[in-house]
């Protein structure tokens, strides 16, 4: 959004974005401190109350034009999602597909799942109709991360707005042209409410002032370090706090498993976007029996696949030139460690790009089997049976994403609900993320609450009870007035009850 009201702050430092691929100069953006955040704030707060006040239809409408006015313009978001990130362009067109899907789910159905609900009441409060609502917070601040710079913060945005709130915006650094884009359209398609998304630009020193700036939520997706120094700054105010900090996403593949099939997909999970996704694959515990030829597989398929700036390239570069040292940091650390590299190695490591890596027989102990690795790199260890494999997945400190291969559907989904992740694919990966209707999140180190969905919709919104007197009970339980005997009855009323119950 760009702001031209007489008392908007003045800005003054800029920053310069650059192709993560070839390190041109790609734009200048502003660095919003706290006096612009809190005008974006509190501009946001007076177009929200007009945007709460519509009936849900409307609002619903509203979003679909502003669906429709991305759809419109896919191909301008997917090349600005290209430039900053370096991902292809069909990865960047695939982006913004799933984003609409989303919006669209999103906006069709937050009346359904946040109008007013009757629920039952109990006894000694049959006099009472009760009912529950849930109500938009107001202004939520949403930090975004680099990788997805579209659909992941969408997944707040969108679902925010259909549930009655502005949205203060703070792309990444990496990519705030994204971001900006974002708002923009939103303002075109709906100009009557024009600055209920704001995009502000700048590093963590505007996270900072987002989260200090009276925002009634704020949702962040990034690593568990920084959420930690968020959630301090949130914790100050105790203003509500949702995190998305990756994972370490297991896959198990069975000795019945279509190994094919199989290996398609864990190289697609771990390689795809340069493997800088947070539910991407980074370990795989198979069945022993299996595991040689499922790595032969994956190996096959891996090996025929390059990054690269030119059309055709499978992924792009490293977006964070910083990745590109933990990733050499792993892969040295387990090849020193005794694992085998089945592909590539440390050698691997081309900055800006990283050519794929496969291991095997990588201790669990080691920093590659433990940590966010964030690159196109994949550890496939032999288990001795599927107890093993669940015991070794569910033995770290994240909990997001997770796959199961197994011929057997039904062995397949009983395996899945053994896992702590907070999303299972069965002979899939990811799967979860393309349906709108799944919240998606995890827990320890992963962050906690959830986005997409109805919980992702009731996530922005606070509930408030309601009960309305609908006769003079004949014992008024809330009242000095009643008689001793009275109370008394109830009382053995009541304990006879929940004696037979």
């Amino acid at each position: 959004m760009t702001d031209t009201t007489p008392d908007t702050p003045p800005r003054s430092a800029t920053f310069t974005t650059h192709s993560p691929a070839t390190g041109t100069a790609l734009a200048e953006h502003p660095v919003d401190g706290p006096q612009r955040i809190a005008h974006a704030v509190a501009q946001a707060r007076k177009v929200q109350a007009d945007w709460a006040a519509l009936p849900a239809s409307r609002r619903r409408d509203q979003l679909l034009r502003w669906k429709r006015a991305l759809a419109s313009d896919l191909d301008t978001v997917a090349r600005t999602i290209a430039e900053e990130t370096g991902k292809p362009p069909g990865d960047a067109a695939l982006e913004v597909v799933l984003t609409l899907e989303h919006l669209g789910w999103a906006a069709r159905n937050a009346e359904r799942v946040l109008r007013r609900r009757r629920v039952g009441t109990g006894v000694f409060t049959v006099h009472q109709r009760a009912s529950l609502v849930h109500r938009p917070l107001g202004v939520v601040g949403v930090i975004g991360p680099w990788n997805y710079p579209c659909y992941t913060p969408m997944g707040s945005i969108g679902y925010a707005l259909a549930a009655g709130n502005a949205v203060v915006f703070k792309p990444s650094e990496l990519t705030p042209g994204t971001g900006v884009l974002l708002a923009e359209l939103f303002d075109a398609a709906v100009p009557a409410h024009a600055g209920l998304l704001a995009t502000v630009t700048g590093a963590a020193a505007t996270g900072e002032a987002l989260a200090r700036s009276g925002v009634d939520k704020l949702a962040f997706t990034g690593s568990p370090g920084t959420a930690r120094k968020v959630m301090a700054v949130c914790a100050e105010t105790l203003t509500p706090f949702l995190a998305e900090c990756g994972g370490k996403d297991a896959v198990i593949v069975t000795a019945d498993a279509d190994l094919d099939a199989a290996a398609d997909a864990i190289v697609w999970g771990a390689l795809s976007n340069a493997g800088q996704t947070c539910a991407g694959v980074e370990r795989v515990y198979a069945v022993r029996e299996i595991h040689e030829a499922l790595c032969e597989r994956v190996v096959a398929r891996a090996g025929k696949l390059r990054p690269g700036a030119e059309s055709g390239a499978a992924y792009g570069p490293m977006t964070l030139p910083g990745q590109i040292g933990i990733v050499e940091r792993h892969v040295t650390g387990a090849v020193s460690s005794g694992a085998r590299a089945l592909l590539g190695g440390p050698e691997s490591i081309q900055a800006p790009y990283v050519t794929p890596v496969v291991l095997s027989d990588v201790p669990e102990n080691a920093a590659a089997m433990t940590e966010e690795t964030f690159g196109p790199v994949v550890a496939i260890n032999a288990v001795a049976d599927v107890d093993e494999a669940v015991s070794r997945a569910n033995d770290s400190r994240y909990s997001l994403g997770a796959a199961v291969f197994c011929r057997n559907r039904r062995a397949g989904a009983a395996i899945a609900a053994r896992l702590r992740a907070g999303a299972v694919s069965v002979n899939s990966v990811l799967g979860f993320a393309a349906v709108p209707a799944l919240p998606f999140g995890g827990s320890q180190d992963s962050g906690f609450g959830r986005i997409h969905g109805e919980e992702g919709l009731r996530a922005f919104t606070s509930v408030q009870s309601t009960t309305v007197q609908r006769f003079t009970p004949p014992i008024a339980l809330t009242s000095f007035e009643v008689p001793a005997a009275a109370r008394e009855r109830a009382v053995r009323l009541a304990r006879a009850l929940h004696r037979r119950r």
